[in-house]
């Protein structure tokens, strides 16, 4: 890979106006300024022996620990069952604060905030300079430039390979801590800030670099504990900051030779590793190889890329179920109740702007688009708060999902600061100094930048991702290569003016066009990108998909907890984008028959399905009117959309390349696909051409400049002779017979039944009696008999197949979901000292699964919980109630623990 080609804009450069992103900016930007620093140096202050000045911690993770726990040095802990411990990740939530702080400060123009935003970096700083001079005063620990929350005993544990739950992530929150420090220096022009963070690096030295090659490995390869986050990012990035080589040294300690030896290799080992601990440690990689000139670092940074995207990753740019990479290819497979850490996305887009910074390639700018604009920009809830950040965990994809936000002190929370308050850092790109003017445009986003070097500014005005354009007003002089990104979503076409004049330009979508000339001041670029509904199917399951308008990936929203059908066959344009009739409601979801639609961005607390389930009943195209919306009849065959033993539909086969280049394309593959499935047996021969003359007399592809005119009609009546005269034919009349699964009750609204679920087979066949028989799942085929099929708890896929007298079969497949029972709920304690006690809350459910876990005690709500919590004991006892309901809907009855008082 050659030397960077282009580089990023300073954040100050660049200025967003009015859109989506500054929604979640702005209530970011709130918590920025009204979060009292003392609350996030609580922690700090507490563990160093300081006066916390009466601030409470933020708490979650980010409390102060268990009373009775010390600041043990590197061989004080008195061992895992003498010490109590609690909230062992601490001070990594402090550290992603003074990040955003930093970061708010250098995107902020306005004086009176940039002020308040800079003396609050300072007094973190100041703060954190303070704790760090009183560890080291204390003689407690290995080496001055210690400074943590927590005692120095986590990271000997570490080197013991002590387990996650005894320690938890020191070198995790070492990066956090470190990393707002460099943001600190270099986005706020804080000295300090960078001598804190090279004496903790120093430090970091020192333990490491006393260590075998094959203790460090077996370190790094820890689930969880073994979690380090970005130190070799941060080290790398002191090597260039203070001159000193040694920090690339260091860095490379933290190699993990397993991964890069087989990733370099292009040997995927991904399935199963934790995503979040892998691809935080990415980045590090590329500023190894920018240092060393080592090509497996860039090699297998570049191949796990290719590994995770597209193959592993969700339509809105996520990837992972339950924090861990899955299988490769496997996306629909791999849909769990716990998808999509956003700490990944974060990661992901970090990584993303890195490699488009080295190759200029469109394709990390696709990705960008699409994670920023879904996953990140939805991971914010649309409230405001002076206290939360008020952001996802995961951001899941599973049916009838739910965004649970807050996560206050959770690693997510801390990353969910910063992601909210740099929206315009990948906006605008330009040329690297010394080289061709070229300004690159990587998101159609409402701003302004200055180019102050080049004196080049530019006003891009845009209803962005509402509208598929953009009005760029650019003021500069002389050469200048302007590169507009053509995003992989405008199907519908990509055109381009200047002041009014139409350009030539040869755009292919997921690529550039450039825009080079010699410019004036004032002139005016206008794009047209039409926005186009699109049915986007998963790439390991085509008839699972997700309905995207341009940019943004929408939501339907439903409590069913089961696969949502969608039909959308008399919808599709040539190219398979929809011509479907979607309108917009005041409150800004979108009615598409019954569904209703939100955007991934939305913000919203409503339940969603991600993906549907393709149900198109029969085979039909898009009529031969000017769209749906002009009232044009789809052209419906009347024919049943079979399937083949594989599960794929005839309109699955016909559209599994997307779209096609022309009409006679289309006609062609609609031929090719009816003689297989007449030779399959699935249709007749008189049902194949009544899927033809559907074809002939659709709409798709055809010419509109004369609808329902004589010149179409002629042309649709010659398609169809020159189709029928290639019809397949049939030595028997008739096809395979019509069967059908019919349940004797509907579900509930969650899709599950909550009783035994009763179905009965029914078939019927052009020629004969046909033979039914039925299974469940992968058991033996048996009669369907007059009694109804009973089926227990379980998600049961039930097929049933028919069998004529010519031998010619058809089968029909369902998915049955059944819960009849609730969850389980068990509850245990731990005292903490004299005066606490911790609860942690589990629950089972082996069908459905968990769908939340709730509680209250005296002076709470109802709240929903999943990780441990702590309760102060009083005078008297304490009753806590808990319930569970699982994803069928089903609810557990209210239990009760009581506390002990006091003592």
């Amino acid at each position: 890979m050659p030397e960077p080609i282009a580089e990023p804009f300073p954040l100050d450069a660049v200025s967003l106006r009015e859109s989506i992103f500054t929604r979640a900016r702005d209530q970011l930007l709130h918590l920025a300024h009204a979060y009292p620093v003392d609350r996030l140096l609580a922690v700090f202050r507490a563990n160093a022996g300081l006066d916390t000045r009466g601030a409470l911690p933020p708490g979650g993770w980010e409390g102060f620990g268990h009373p009775d726990e010390q600041a043990w040095g590197p061989d004080e802990y008195p061992g895992r069952e003498a010490a109590p411990t609690a909230n062992l990740l601490r001070g990594h939530y402090a550290g992603h604060f003074l990040s955003m702080l930093a970061l708010a400060y250098a995107g902020t123009n306005d004086a009176a905030p940039r002020a308040e935003l800079k003396a609050k970096v300072d007094d973190m700083v100041e703060g954190l300079r303070e704790v760090r001079d009183a560890l080291a005063a204390s003689g407690r620990y290995s080496h001055p430039g210690f400074l943590a929350a927590y005692g120095e005993w986590q990271f000997s544990r570490l080197e013991g390979l002590a387990p996650y739950g005894e320690i938890w992530a020191p070198y995790y929150t070492c990066h956090k801590i470190m990393a707002g420090l460099l943001d600190a220096h270099r986005h706020a022009g804080s000295r300090t800030a960078l001598e804190i963070a090279a004496e903790m690096g120093r430090w970091v030295h020192g333990r490491l670099s006393v260590l075998s090659a094959d203790q460090r490995r077996d370190m790094w390869s820890l689930y969880i504990a073994g979690e380090a986050g970005g130190m070799n990012e941060v080290l790398c990035d002191l090597a260039v900051l203070t001159g000193d080589k040694r920090f690339a040294e260091t860095a490379r300690l933290f190699d993990l030779d397993s991964l890069l030896d087989a990733a370099a290799a292009g040997r995927d080992v991904l399935d199963g590793m934790h995503a979040n601990q892998h691809a935080a440690t990415l980045l590090g990689y590329l500023a190894l190889h920018d240092l060393t000139g080592e090509a497996r670092y860039l090699d297998a940074v570049v191949n796990i890329w290719d590994m995770l995207v597209p193959g592993r990753t969700y339509a809105h740019g996520g990837s992972g179920e339950n924090e861990l990479w899955g299988p490769a290819g496997a996306v629909a497979r791999d849909i769990g109740n716990r998808n999509a850490e956003t700490c990944v996305a974060y990661n992901m887009l970090k990584l993303a702007r890195a490699l488009f910074e080295r190759t200029g390639d469109a394709r990390y700018a696709e990705y960008h688009e699409r994670a920023v604009t879904n996953q990140v920009l939805g991971s914010r809830h649309d409230v405001d708060s002076d206290d939360s950040p008020e952001v996802t965990y995961m951001f899941p994809v599973n049916p009838g999902a739910l965004r649970e936000y807050d996560n206050v002190g959770t690693c997510c929370g801390g990353t969910g600061l910063e992601n909210h308050v740099k929206y315009q850092d990948s906006v605008y790109f330009r040329s690297v100094r010394g080289g061709e003017r070229i300004l690159w445009f990587n998101l159609y986003v409402a701003s302004a930048l200055d180019w102050a070097e080049q004196d080049v500014r530019v006003v891009q005005e845009t209803a962005y991702p509402l509208e598929g354009g953009s009005r760029l007003l650019v003021d500069a002089s002389g050469d200048l290569d302007l590169r507009l990104r053509v995003p992989g979503w405008a199907a519908g076409g990509f055109a381009v003016t200047v002041d009014g004049s139409p350009v030539a330009v040869d755009a292919v979508p997921g690529q550039y066009v450039s825009l080079r000339r010699d410019w004036v001041p004032g002139t005016v670029v206008e794009i047209s990108m039409p926005l186009a509904l699109r049915e986007v199917p998963a790439p390991d399951d085509a008839s699972l998909v997700t309905l995207e308008l341009g940019p943004t990936v929408l939501l339907a929203r439903s409590a069913a907890t089961t696969w949502l059908p969608v039909a959308a066959a008399t919808w599709r344009r040539l190219d398979g984008t929809l011509d479907a009739p979607l309108t917009r409601a005041d409150d800004g979801t979108w009615r598409l028959g019954d569904l209703v639609l939100e955007p991934a961005w939305s913000g919203s607390d409503a339940r969603y399905h991600m993906y549907l389930r393709r149900a198109d009943a029969r085979i039909a195209f898009a009529g031969a009117g000017a769209g749906l919306d002009a009232g044009a009849e789809p052209a419906d065959s009347g024919v049943p959309n079979v399937a083949r033993r594989d599960g794929d539909t005839f309109l699955d086969v016909l559209w599994s390349d997307g779209g096609f280049a022309s009409r006679p394309e289309f006609l062609r593959a609609v031929l090719r696909t009816a003689h297989e499935f007449v030779g399959l047996g699935l249709l007749s021969a008189a049902e194949a051409r009544d899927v033809l003359r559907a074809a002939a007399r659709s709409g798709v592809g055809r010419d509109m400049g004369d609808v329902g005119g004589i010149a179409n009609e002629a042309e649709a009546a010659r398609e169809e002779a020159a189709l029928l005269a290639e019809a397949p034919t049939a030595a028997f009349a008739g096809s395979a017979p019509r069967v059908e699964v019919v349940p004797a009750t509907a579900p509930s609204v969650t899709g599950w039944y909550h009783r035994p679920a009763e179905l009965t087979v029914a078939a019927r066949a052009d020629v004969g009696e046909p033979t039914v028989e039925v299974r469940v799942g992968d058991g033996p085929w048996r009669p369907a008999g007059a009694e109804p099929l009973r089926l227990g708890d379980g998600v049961h896929t039930v097929t049933a197949r028919a069998v004529d007298s010519e031998g010619r079969e058809r089968h029909v497949v369902s998915e049955v979901s059944v819960d009849t029972t609730p969850p389980v709920t068990t509850a245990t304690t731990r005292r903490l000292g004299l005066h606490g006690v911790e609860i942690s809350l589990a629950a089972t459910d082996d069908v459905s699964g968990v769908d939340s876990i709730r509680w209250k005690g005296p002076d709470t709500f109802w709240a929903t919980f999943r990780e441990p919590f702590t309760r102060a004991l009083g005078d008297a006892p304490q009753v806590i109630e808990f319930t569970a309901t699982d994803r069928a809907g089903n609810e557990e009855p209210v239990q009760t623990l009581e506390l002990p008082p006091a003592g």
